[in-house]
C-alpha cells in the first residue's frame, strides 16, 4: 500500500483549472489512496462550503471524499490526535527558525504541516508515500532551506535572520506538484481533449492558478513527452 497526501494548494489548482474530475482517473490506476488531513478538509471544503465565491469548487471536491476518491487519514488507522502531536512540533520549529527584526515569520500553515505529520506517521508504519503539495516554501524547507532567506527577504523587503539552522527534521520527505501528476494522466492518455497542445495548455493552466512552477520547469517536462 502507499499514499499521495494532498495539500490544499494542489486540490485548488486542479480545480480552478477544471481538472478535479482527473483525480477519478488517475485513483484507478494508482495503487494506494490518496488522503487529506482533516485540516486540509477545513480549508478546501469545510470553509468554502459557507462562502458564495467558493461553493461550487468545495462541493465538487466534497464529492471526491463522498466516493473515497480522496479518503482521510482513519483509512490507515491514524487519528486526528497522532498527526496534531507531530504537526505542532514540525510547526514550532518552522515557525521559529526566520526573524525579521524581533519577531519570528510564520512559514507554514496547520494544513501544509499536518501534510508533513501524515508523512511521517506513515514512513513509520513503512508505508510509501509522497506529498502533492504546489507552495514553494514547504517544498524549499525540506529540499533547499538555505535558500529560503533570500526569499524572504526578497517578498518582505528586508533583512531575515535565521535563529536555529538545523533544518534535518524536514529533511527526507518526498514531493509533487499538481503539474507533476497531471503530466502522469498525460503520459496515461486519461485526457480526453486529443490536442497537440493540450499538456501546455493544462501546465501552464496550473502554473496561472497556483502552482509554484516556472517556466523553464514547464518547457523540462514538455521536453519528456
Amino acid at each position: 500500500m502507499k499514499a499521495i497526501i494532498f495539500d490544499s494548494g494542489s486540490l485548488i489548482s486542479l480545480g480552478m483549472s477544471g481538472l478535479i474530475d482527473m483525480l477519478y482517473d488517475v485513483r484507478k490506476i494508482f495503487n494506494g489512496k490518496f488522503i487529506i488531513t482533516k485540516y486540509v478538509k477545513y480549508e478546501i471544503i469545510d470553509r468554502p462550503l459557507k462562502t458564495r465565491r467558493f461553493e461550487l469548487e468545495a462541493l465538487r471536491i466534497k464529492k471526491l471524499l463522498n466516493d473515497k476518491i480522496l479518503e482521510l487519514p482513519s483509512a490507515f488507522k491514524i487519528s486526528n490526535e497522532q498527526i496534531k502531536k507531530e504537526m505542532n512540533h514540525f510547526m514550532k520549529r518552522a515557525n521559529n527558525m526566520f526573524y525579521r527584526g524581533d519577531k519570528s515569520i510564520n512559514i507554514i500553515s496547520q494544513g501544509e504541516t499536518s501534510c508533513l505529520a501524515l508523512s511521517k506517521i506513515l514512513t513509520q508504519k513503512k508505508i510509501k508515500n509522497i506529498i502533492c503539495i504546489d507552495e514553494r516554501t514547504t517544498r524549499m524547507l525540506s529540499e533547499k532551506p538555505e535558500n529560503l532567506k533570500k526569499l524572504f527577504e526578497k517578498k518582505l523587503h528586508t533583512d531575515v535572520k535565521i535563529k536555529n539552522e538545523d533544518f534535518s527534521v524536514f529533511k527526507d520527505f518526498r514531493f509533487i506538484r499538481s503539474t507533476e501528476l497531471a503530466y502522469v494522466a498525460y503520459k496515461k492518455n486519461l485526457f480526453k481533449i486529443k490536442d497537440p497542445r493540450i499538456l501546455n495548455a493544462i501546465l501552464y493552466s496550473l502554473k496561472f492558478k497556483g502552482c509554484a512552477i516556472s517556466g523553464a520547469e514547464i518547457r523540462e517536462i514538455k521536453k519528456l513527452k
